[in-house]
């Protein structure tokens, strides 16, 4: 059954954090329940519906962003109270409220993610978890890379304090008080950890967990082992999971799962539990599309009684809801419709007044030349460049508070713009200077009230530099704001938990009078997805895979000693030349070893065959397109044509969308079969032989 939802905007608050929005739960099963939402002005505020006006039962004042909001209270009782976390602090409210919790954890990094579980209050900040009993510090745990959530098994089934980190490195981390019990390794980086069902599910011990990917898995955690599976696979390529929920939206007494997106996407999927680990097999019962990110999501009651309804926040504040209730045109709520519309009538030509008068008030205080200031506002913008791991490009993704006008692309490295379906904005491109170190800049024009614009960007391995986005929100005075991202050398790669020891493998070795914490940051500067800081223990394991050609890399490095191993002879002759460059920098002398495996050579070239000639393929059904098209209206129809070309006219439009998504990417495999050999010569401690001689003949 499909359903059929309808949305209805409620309010707006100030910018809003993932998961700071929560129904609170009612005595009555099918009675309103009340909303509690914080924003980043630091302002909580609790309201209700009631005749379709907004209802507040109470509201604090502003002060610190909060950055996490959960509902918690004592075990076997109804989880009514209201946790948000702002800074390193946590303060805790009743529904009526009154503040009976002001807690200070004394961290050193502000609170990203945090659980409410009894009396026990588990914290993450970036790299540290500490879990609280009433207050007082229990447990604590390091991690080698960023944690992005937090949650734990309910204790009324589980009888223990089970916490589950969410960890950048693709991996979730069971904890047992301060040890790591399992470490469960992914494909992707999870963003967002939510109970089973709500409660774990029938034995508490299952959590739904969210990729950046788009996927979602669940994990149950028993005391001997863990079991873990994909429930949705991102098939529409849509944006990473920010928020989820688990409610029965279409009444047929089994409880589906919501999930809210970053690139604006609601989704409701049904949870089928028939025992089967059988990956991927949940329908998709519902689909919505906003234009920004979905911060949080929650199933309940709140706009009609007795109606259920989708309850979603966006990034710029923007609170509505997808319900089930259907109006209906009687003379009484065509009448409240008409009170309604006059009212609000009347409230914008009251803030039209406003601002026209602020308006004044700015101008003649710049016009004043004794102490008139012109005053650039400060725009939030939430930005985020990820890999995808499917096509080898990046996405990035740019959110402002207010509408964007443009944005500028600029970039001092050869880079590949690529067409996104999503994205309406105009795109110009200007001419550019490469020997002055300018290599793109293009010029994305945006339509009216766009605050949330997404790029495809291809990057070539070997160039590295940065790549700038100047932002110019639609704002008066005019101004604007620059984000930079580094383009890495071995850009394309990303974070592997598997090694094929059967491949032959190139080494290189390095000696010399370095620290861990010096070759863990020339690693950090060549690779992404490295974690700021080096382990704790002596020796650093990193294993990549690349995303473009499936080649592997092995980095083990230690104080003063560093190898590296890589089935692609190329990856390895980039990364002699930049830690060398990076070595001199520092005036630190290396002894440089460098093993190179033949056969790796002709793997490599089996590795880029069919994706050759697959593009082969295509770019030859692109250039007889034109020419088949012009016969088939010169005879009137196709039906003198052989089935393969008649095949060719019927997926014109499929042949174009997909030519069009990437129309570099032959060029760009034609480079990796065809490099310049000139770094690879000393790689054999020669300069006059090499295995790309003869491989230039194939």
């Amino acid at each position: 059954m499909q359903l059929e939802l309808s949305r209805v905007d409620y309010t707006i608050v100030g910018l809003t954090a993932p998961q700071t929005m929560k129904l609170l739960p009612n005595q009555g099963s099918k009675l309103n329940q009340k909303v509690a939402v914080a924003d980043q002005d630091g302002v909580l505020q609790v309201f209700s519906l009631k005749k379709g006006e907004i209802q507040l039962s109470f509201k604090t004042l502003p002060g610190p962003g909060i950055s996490r909001l959960e509902l918690g209270g004592a075990i076997g009782t109804v989880q009514d109270k209201i946790f948000v976390s702002s800074g390193n602090e946590v303060r805790g409210y009743t529904k009526k409220g009154k503040l009976f919790l002001a807690f200070d954890t004394n961290l050193t990094e502000p609170i990203k993610s945090m659980n409410v579980s009894g009396s026990n209050l588990l914290i993450c900040g970036k790299h540290a978890y500490n879990q609280y009993h009433d207050c007082k510090d229990a447990n604590s745990y390091l991690c080698g890379d960023e944690i992005n959530d937090v949650i734990s098994f309910p204790y009324e089934k589980t009888n223990r304090l089970v916490p589950v980190l969410a960890c950048e490195d693709s991996s979730l981390r069971v904890l047992d008080r301060s040890k790591v019990m399992h470490t469960v390794e992914i494909d992707s980086s999870p963003t967002v950890l939510h109970l089973y069902r709500n409660d774990g599910g029938d034995t508490g011990d299952q959590v739904l967990y969210g990729t950046v990917d788009g996927r979602v898995g669940v994990l149950q955690v028993g005391r001997t082992g863990v079991r873990n599976r994909w429930l949705v696979n991102n098939e529409l390529h849509r944006g990473g999971i920010l928020c989820m929920d688990c409610y029965d939206i279409t009444g047929d007494g089994m409880m589906d799962l919501l999930i809210g997106r970053q690139d604006g996407s609601i989704e409701v999927y049904s949870i089928e539990d028939d025992g089967e680990d059988e990956d991927g097999k949940e329908t998709r019962k519902f689909g919505f599309t906003c234009n920004e990110s979905v911060t949080s999501i929650q199933g309940g009651i709140f706009g009609s009684s007795g109606c259920d309804e989708i309850l979603a926040t966006t990034y710029t504040g923007f609170m509505f809801g997808l319900t089930s209730h259907k109006t209906t045109e009687t003379k009484a709520s065509i009448a409240f419709i008409s009170d309604k519309i006059e009212n609000l009538r009347t409230e914008i030509e009251e803030i039209e007044q406003k601002v026209i008068k602020e308006r004044e008030r700015y101008q003649d205080a710049t016009q004043d030349k004794s102490d008139g200031l012109s005053a650039i506002p400060y725009i939030s913008i939430n930005d985020k460049m990820i890999l995808n791991k499917e096509d080898a490009s990046y996405s990035l993704m740019l959110e402002v508070q207010t509408p964007i006008d443009n944005v500028l692309i600029q970039s001092d490295v050869p880079l590949d713009l690529l067409d996104v379906e999503r994205n309406s904005a105009v795109v110009s491109y200007s001419d550019c200077d490469p020997s002055s170190g300018n290599y793109l800049l293009a010029t994305y024009r945006c339509q009216m009230n766009t605050t949330r614009l997404e790029l495809k960007i291809r990057t070539i391995e070997g160039q590295h530099g940065t790549l700038r986005a100047y932002i110019t929100p639609l704002v008066q005075p005019k101004c604007c704001q620059v984000r930079m991202y580094q383009i890495k050398p071995l850009s394309l790669h990303t974070r592997s938990h598997s090694y094929d020891l059967m491949r032959p493998y190139n080494i290189l070795g390095l000696k010399g009078a370095f620290s861990l914490a010096e070759i863990h940051s020339w690693v950090s500067f060549c690779l992404p997805e490295i974690p700021e800081k080096p382990t704790t223990g002596e020796k650093a394991t990193f294993i990549f895979v690349s995303t473009f050609l499936g080649t592997m890399l092995q980095c083990n490095y230690w104080k003063g000693e560093a190898e590296f191993r890589s089935d692609n002879i190329s990856t390895i002759s980039i990364l002699k030349d930049i830690l060398t460059k990076e070595a001199t920098k520092k005036k630190i002398k290396l002894e440089i070893l460098c093993a190179v495996n033949d056969d790796s050579i002709a793997h490599t070239l089996k590795l880029l065959h069919p994706k050759l000639e697959a593009q082969l393929e295509l770019a030859k059904k692109i250039t007889l397109l034109e020419a088949l098209k012009e016969l088939e209206a010169h005879e009137g129809d196709s039906s003198c044509l052989i089935p393969e070309y008649r095949d060719i006219l019927e997926k014109e439009k499929l042949l174009q969308a997909e030519y069009k998504k990437q129309p570099a990417h032959l060029d760009r495999l034609y480079e990796l079969c065809l490099p310049t050999d000139t770094p690879l010569r000393p790689l054999y401690g020669n300069t006059t032989f090499s295995p790309l001689d003869s491989t230039r003949k194939v």
